[in-house]
């Protein structure tokens, strides 16, 4: 009797484990099938819009920032080409602008804004593809410099507009 009662509690557990298929402790909903993500290099169009500055280095560690989330938050593979899963874009943004002022008309408060447009092919289920902007800001005092404050502002919008990114594509937030 208590041996019957031990193949139908590990039963019970094997069917359990089969449900969780493709399940995440992230969120991440990965179709079944795909092993592994591609992530090129984003395009640094930033300069090209008026109002916006151009920012060396800002494709190359958003590119990096993008695959770190991806490989941490599931368990896919990176590969340099034929992803099962395709991010690429264009950063088009990179704005610092006023967001207050002093009683004499001195900004007092400003605001550093990066905006990226995504690219997503998913070659496992095509209709999850997308294209879409993506934003996000920082604000700092006025009287730092963005020199300054450049390494915690890019810290915080990456970290930002990755798990937005990663929540639109993986985890169809």
């Amino acid at each position: 009797m208590i041996l019957n009662f031990k193949y139908i509690f590990i039963y019970i557990i094997f069917i359990g484990f089969q449900s969780c298929g493709n399940y995440s402790f992230t969120g991440a909903s990965i179709p079944e099938g795909t092993e592994t993500f591609q992530v090129n290099l984003f395009d640094n169009n930033s300069g090209n819009n008026v109002g916006s500055i151009f920012e060396p280095g800002l494709d190359r560690d958003l590119t990096l920032a993008l695959q770190n989330i991806l490989e941490n938050q599931t368990n896919l593979q990176l590969v340099q080409s034929n992803g099962d899963l395709l991010y690429e874009g264009e950063i088009n943004e990179y704005r610092v602008s006023p967001m207050t002022s002093t009683a004499d008309l001195n900004a007092a408060q400003n605001r550093l804004t990066i905006s990226v447009n995504i690219n997503y092919t998913n070659f496992k289920k095509e209709e999850d593809n997308f294209e879409r902007r993506f934003s996000f800001f920082f604000d700092f005092p006025a009287e730092q410099q963005l020199i300054s404050i450049k390494n915690e502002a890019h810290e915080v919008i990456f970290e930002r507009l990755t798990q937005d990114i990663f929540n639109a594509s993986l985890a169809k937030w």
